[in-house]
């Protein structure tokens, strides 16, 4: 299976191991994928021995040859999405090979549903075009050959690679052309993603019956059962991602700095702690976050809440606040003025727990990513 994430995610969605840039795409391949590699290179080394009557060594090298070609099918559909992204000017993170597939990371959603139905239609378009050579290559080649073995077995893979992809829901390819349609017909991005979403559960469905039937009907060998049934509940929770997104970027208006970011309450560099504590609650703003200013009130450093309320209250009277703060130059910046989708491309980009709102020069306020989750998710139990 494969899926192509379109909004921006934070660096450790992009977990594994680097090998380079293909087209000046940065290229992952995850661990989980190296295990699938390994998995199918030793399955198809026994296939490829037993139909072909060869030694256990050249078995294996068929295998691993075999692999690579795959790998290989999978690296050009997800360069289908890529170049044709970067083509409408979209950037492109990188690329990532994991265990059903691949993804393709961009940053940022495309600007219409004509560009969204074209990054997501090139990628099994890819697939089919290699999967239309492979076939011709299995008809050209003498069976019962190295060759024509690959050539059938690259066949079938990029075939089925290219007509599931296009089943209509999400997180597939199909799923965000579906999306496309609707946001083209309703002019409304989000309901498209929901529609496309909820289509996905329906397809996560229907791949979990079918597996089920193909097996009771041994149409489907038993040791494929697991890994076919892994793809329906992913199928079934990227569905479910790609309906909560939908939900919490309808909220994006919502986000105000102005009014969501916390207040400042500024404290001289030196101050003991306990004394910065009094001063603040005396004031009333028990929730207003302990900036630190030098002698000319210039802000330097933000108190850190947590580190402060580790601190033993027979200790604070006896520890300035500068040793529980961090400087500002170390803690993400957001003006006051910046919109919703802005506010949320910059908190992906740069992950954190706090952000310094700011208005000029001035810090005007302190924008706690707890905050903000509760005002884009209301109805979500919070853990901190």
């Amino acid at each position: 299976m494969e899926q192509t994430s379109r909004p921006p995610r934070p660096p450790d969605r992009r977990a594994g191991l680097s090998v380079g840039r293909v087209f000046g795409v940065p290229l992952h391949l995850n661990g989980s994928m190296l295990l699938l590699a390994l998995l199918v290179a030793v399955l198809y080394a026994e296939f490829a021995r037993r139909q072909l009557e060869l030694p256990q060594v050249s078995g294996y090298l068929i295998g691993f040859g075999f692999v690579v070609s795959l790998l290989g099918s999978v690296l050009l559909h997800e360069l289908g999405h890529a170049l044709t992204a970067r083509r409408y000017g979209i950037g492109v993170r990188g690329i990532t090979l994991e265990l059903l597939g691949g993804y393709t990371e961009m940053d940022r959603d495309a600007p219409s549903p004509r560009i969204d139905l074209l990054v997501s239609l090139a990628g099994p378009a890819v697939s089919a075009v290699l999967g239309v050579l492979a076939v011709a290559a299995t008809l050209a080649l003498p069976e019962g050959t190295v060759a024509h073995q690959l050539a059938f077995q690259l066949a079938v893979s990029n075939v089925i690679v290219a007509l599931f992809n296009i089943l209509p829901g999400l997180p597939l390819d199909g799923g965000r052309a579906l999306r496309a349609a609707v946001w083209g017909l309703t002019r409304d991005r989000h309901r498209g993603t929901e529609v496309a979403g909820w289509a996905g559960r329906v397809v996560a469905v229907g791949t979990a019956a079918l597996v089920l039937l193909l097996t009771l009907t041994d149409y489907l060998a038993p040791l494929a059962l697991p890994l076919m049934l892994l793809v329906a509940v992913t199928l079934w929770r990227g569905a479910g991602q790609s309906i909560r997104a939908a939900r919490v970027s309808r909220r994006f208006p919502l986000i105000d700095l102005s009014r969501l970011a916390r207040p400042v309450w500024p404290v001289t560099t030196g101050t003991p702690l306990s004394e910065a504590q009094r001063r603040r609650a005396e004031a009333g703003q028990p929730a207003a976050a302990l900036l630190v200013t030098d002698s000319t009130g210039r802000p330097v450093a933000l108190v850190d809440p947590t580190a402060a309320e580790a601190v033993p209250a027979e200790r604070r009277p006896w520890l300035a606040v500068d040793a529980v703060a961090r400087s500002l130059g170390t803690l993400p910046a957001l003006p006051v003025g910046l919109d919703g989708e802005r506010v949320m491309e910059a908190v992906q980009t740069h992950p954190g727990a706090q952000y310094v709102v700011t208005a000029g020069e001035d810090v005007v306020g302190i924008l706690h990513i707890a905050d903000l989750a509760q005002l884009l998710e209301p109805d979500r139990k919070m853990t901190s």
